[in-house]
């Protein structure tokens, strides 16, 4: 380790409010790893509250120069904490540094799997200069962070996009913010269907697309990327032909889904075997439709929150 990057302090900030039961193992594998943290604080009061609340209160307390996120359900690998303090020490202008979940997560089944992996490939593919962030193991320079006002708790008291919405403060004021693939954690969230529909809509999709029509974000990060929005359409067209009985157009719309997104299905096929796999494609089918159901609900609730104000 050179001088450099041993001078860059760190806190690691782990909220757990709601109690998880994963949380002795994130926090093992914070002080396992290489180079951990000179300060780990858990953030376990008040009760219930959000993640965005519990994020800024550890930073309050905070003395790292550096504020290294970490959810309470990510194992982060051995070399996480030393990849953060060599980026930040070899870039004095970088200002926030994020990564990726890996492509191992643990929990069974065809939809923790799906959506698991379905965030490791977003951001595998989106490496370096970002405008964006992402809370699950980020790193961000605390005075700037404290500058900005942290995580906005009052409009995000729920597990939401509260880390999108400060990568889209932070990028708008001329920071510099990286996504690095290699940098790493395992996922241990177990995902059931019904969760997944309700945070893809209403606890991402529509607060997303509403911090959009505000002119905040881009409309081309991460998951917004060309290829996510050429998928929405083909599976709002398949979904269309099905309703007008159009097996063709149907099968047609199917198999460009397959075709834009085969690297992925690919992934999960490596990864979870062929009934996985094909599961996946269906699920893939319906996260996107719920993704595009939420626009149009964004847009109904801002001309209802702008009709009531005046």
């Amino acid at each position: 380790m050179s001088g450099g990057a041993s001078s860059v302090h760190l806190t690691a900030i782990v909220p757990a409010t709601n109690r998880p039961a994963t949380i002795e193992r994130c926090v093992d594998a914070i002080r396992r790893a290489d180079d951990p943290p000179e300060e780990l604080i858990v953030v376990e009061e008040p009760p219930k509250s959000g993640p965005a609340h519990a994020r800024n209160l550890g930073a309050l307390e905070a003395t790292g120069d550096i504020l290294v996120f970490v959810d309470s359900d990510v194992i982060v690998h051995r070399d996480a904490f030393r990849r953060i303090r060599a980026a930040f020490a070899a870039s004095p202008r970088l200002d926030a540094l994020f990564g990726s979940y890996d492509d191992a997560p643990e929990a069974p089944g065809a939809v923790s799997g799906f959506r698991n992996l379905l965030h490791h490939d977003v951001h595998q593919r989106s490496a370096g200069p970002a405008a964006t962030f992402w809370a699950g193991l980020g790193a961000v320079r605390r005075e700037l962070f404290l500058r900005a006002g942290g995580f906005d708790a009052a409009r995000f008291p729920l597990p939401s996009i509260e880390d999108v919405e400060l990568g889209a403060r932070l990028a708008a004021g001329g920071a510099r913010i990286e996504l690095d693939p290699e940098l790493l954690g395992t996922h241990l969230k177990a995902w059931t269907l019904t969760e997944m529909v309700r945070t893809d809509f209403a606890r991402r999709g529509v607060p997303w697309v509403s911090v959009l029509l505000e002119g905040q974000g881009s409309a081309s990060v991460l998951n917004l990327g060309w290829r996510h929005r050429l998928s929405a359409a083909t599976c709002v067209l398949g979904a269309a032909a099905l309703v007008r009985r159009r097996p063709l157009l149907a099968a047609a719309a199917a198999a460009s889904l397959v075709a834009l997104n085969h690297d992925f299905y690919a992934l999960l096929l490596r990864r979870r075997g062929p009934v996985e796999a094909a599961a996946g494609v269906g699920l893939h089918a319906l996260h996107h439709l719920t993704g595009a159901a939420a626009v149009p609900a964004a847009l109904v609730a801002r001309s209802l929150s702008a009709r009531d104000e005046r």
